[in-house]
C-alpha cells in the first residue's frame, strides 16, 4: 500500500500544484489523498495510479473551491507560490509552460472544474473518458469543459517562441538594469504594455493593484531601488538568478531568508511583458528550504 502510493507521490503533487498554485496546499492535498487511500477498500483497484490521481484531483477540487472564496478577500493581487525547478526544464517548452507563473495566473481565472479538466487533459494527456470517470461527469460535459478551458487559456496566454537561452539573456539584461539603477536601460527592456503584479498578501509592502504600462512600471521599480525592504538595508540584500516554475527568474535575498522572487514573461521580441513579484513570506517557504517542483 505504502509503496504504491510513494511510487506516484511526485505525480500527485504535480497534479495538485497545478490545480492549486500552492506548494503548501498541494502537499496537504497529497496527504489527504494518502489518508483516503490508506482507509479505502482497494480490493477492486486494478490501476493504483489512476485511482490515486482521481482521489487527488477531487481533494484538490474541494480545496480549490474554498480557496477561491479566500482569495476574493486577499489583500492585493494573489500570485501562485513559486517553486524551484531544474534548469533543463526550461528547454522543454510544454512542460515549463504548464507551471510558469503566467500560466498559473491564467488558470486562476478558470472555474475549478475547468481547471481540473485542463490540467488532466492538456498537461498530463489523460483521455476524456478517464477524466469523466475521475470527476463523475459525463464524457460529453467534460469535453465541453475542456474546449471552453482551452479557448480561455489560449486567448489569455499567447504562445511566443522565445527559447530558454533567449529568456536567460533577457533575464540577465533586466537584472543588470535593476542592479545598476539604470532606469533608461530598464525601460528599454520593458514592452510598452508590460504589467507588474506584486503579492505581499498584506504582510509586507507591495502594490495593491496590478500596474500597467512601461512608464508606470519603470517608475515603480525605480522608486523602490536602493531603499530598505522588510527591515533589511540594501547593502545586506543580494539578487541571484535561479530557475523558478520552469523559467529563468530572480530571487532577492536578505541575510537569513529570501525576501521576494521575480519572474518575467517575455514577448516574441524578448521584451518583458509581465513581471510577477512574490514577497508574501508564507509563499517563500518552499524556496527557503530549497524544495524543487517535481515535473
Amino acid at each position: 500500500m505504502t509503496e504504491a502510493f510513494e511510487e506516484h507521490r511526485n505525480l500527485l503533487f504535480a497534479v495538485a500544484y497545478r490545480m492549486l498554485g500552492s506548494a503548501a496546499d498541494a502537499e496537504d492535498a497529497v496527504q489527504d489523498a494518502w489518508l483516503r487511500w490508506s482507509s479505502a477498500d482497494r480490493s477492486d483497484v486494478s490501476d493504483p495510479r489512476a485511482y490515486l490521481v482521481r482521489i487527488t484531483t477531487n481533494v484538490a477540487l474541494d480545496r480549490l473551491r474554498s480557496a477561491k472564496a479566500r482569495r476574493e478577500t486577499y489583500v492585493g493581487p494573489w500570485l501562485p507560490e513559486p517553486m524551484l525547478t531544474s534548469p533543463d526544464v526550461a528547454e522543454e517548452a510544454e512542460l515549463s509552460e504548464s507551471v510558469s507563473m503566467a500560466m498559473l495566473v491564467v488558470l486562476e481565472t478558470l472555474s475549478p472544474l475547468e481547471r481540473a479538466v485542463f490540467v488532466l487533459r492538456e498537461v498530463f494527456g489523460y483521455p476524456y473518458a478517464e477524466i469523466a470517470e475521475a470527476l463523475d461527469r459525463s464524457e460529453a460535459s467534460v469535453r465541453q469543459l475542456g474546449t471552453r478551458a482551452r479557448k480561455h487559456v489560449e486567448a489569455r496566454r499567447p504562445r511566443f517562441e522565445a527559447g530558454g537561452a533567449q529568456r536567460r539573456r533577457a533575464t540577465e539584461r533586466f537584472l543588470e538594469a535593476v542592479v545598476g539603477g539604470d532606469v533608461n536601460r530598464l525601460l528599454e527592456a520593458l514592452a510598452p504594455d508590460v504589467a507588474l503584479w506584486t503579492d505581499g498578501g498584506g504582510k509586507v509592502r507591495a502594490a495593491r493593484r496590478v500596474i500597467h504600462g512601461a512608464d508606470k512600471v519603470g517608475r515603480w521599480i525605480a522608486g523602490i531601488m536602493g531603499k530598505p525592504y522588510q527591515g533589511v538595508d540594501p547593502a545586506d540584500m543580494r539578487m541571484r538568478r535561479v530557475d523558478l516554475n520552469g523559467e529563468p527568474a530572480l530571487v532577492v535575498d536578505g541575510p537569513d531568508r529570501p525576501l521576494s522572487t521575480i519572474t518575467l514573461d517575455f514577448d516574441d521580441q524578448g521584451l518583458v511583458r509581465a513581471i510577477h513579484v512574490v514577497a508574501n513570506p508564507d509563499k517563500l517557504r518552499a524556496l527557503a528550504v530549497g524544495r524543487r517542483l517535481p515535473m
